[in-house]
């Protein structure tokens, strides 16, 4: 289904990336379903590339996510581009992912990148911050931030979401593993964060899809990367920090 007013057509998405067709389709149902059918965003998708990541990288689940992130961002943003931070015990790389050049594109980029370290958030979401806030762009952003543990430093990673909450970007955590893991502790914690004591809203939310997350069907995951946003938005409008 194309969403009433997409940034990019039905027929250009045919026209260059036919493999996402389905997805783009089913992406713009969801629009619909959350209110969110023309609605203009910026989307930035941050992957995890620490050591245990190797296996998600290896079976394709990084590359399907980006697929699925690549469709719904082409119905939200003009250009047919997202933004990806790649990071571990740093930031490893910002690159692109785009509608005509999208098939293996993961993999490639990860085969040029070097070890898979750790999990530091906080230099994740400053690389986002920096990139947002030098694109120049007033439009609110949808980031997905991808991960199969938990941060290396929470009082940082904690630190930076605050930060971040003062501008228009809301982060939408998704796990990857095992789901009862101890690891996703912080992300489970991310709700309790006060507000407005220590965020002046609630920028960030969290699901987890599961040890196979190619197993995940595209409307559910379409749902659960959209579910918080509207009321987001909506605070953040009320707030002054997103634009009416």
């Amino acid at each position: 289904m194309e969403s009433r007013g997409s940034a990019i057509s039905l027929h250009k998405v045919e026209q260059t990336a036919p493999a996402l067709v389905s997805l783009y389709k089913k992406a713009g149902s969801a629009l619909d379903r959350h209110g969110l059918a023309g609605q203009r965003l910026a989307v930035y998708l941050v992957l995890d590339y620490s050591g245990s990541m190797r296996p998600y990288y290896g079976d394709g689940s990084v590359q399907a996510l980006a697929d699925r992130v690549l469709g719904l961002a082409a119905h939200l943003d003009g250009d047919g581009r997202v933004p990806v931070v790649f990071f571990s015990t740093e930031v490893d790389a910002v690159e692109e992912i785009a509608l005509a050049d999208h098939a293996g594109r993961v993999a490639r980029i990860a085969a040029s990148l070097g070890h898979m370290g750790k999990t530091s958030y906080h230099l994740a979401v400053d690389a986002v911050l920096e990139h947002y806030l030098d694109s120049g762009t007033r439009l609110p952003a949808l980031v997905v931030f991808q991960t199969d543990g938990g941060p290396v430093n929470r009082f940082a990673a904690e630190r930076y979401l605050c930060k971040a909450a003062r501008l228009p970007l809301f982060w939408q955590f998704v796990g990857f593993g095992n789901t009862r893991s101890s690891q996703f502790d912080f992300l489970r914690r991310l709700d309790e964060l006060p507000v407005p004591a220590s965020r002046p809203v609630d920028n960030a939310g969290y699901f987890h899809a599961g040890p196979d997350p190619r197993a995940v069907p595209d409307e559910v995951l379409y749902d659960r990367l959209l579910g918080e946003f509207p009321a987001w938005l909506a605070a953040a409008r009320r707030a002054g920090i997103a634009p009416d």
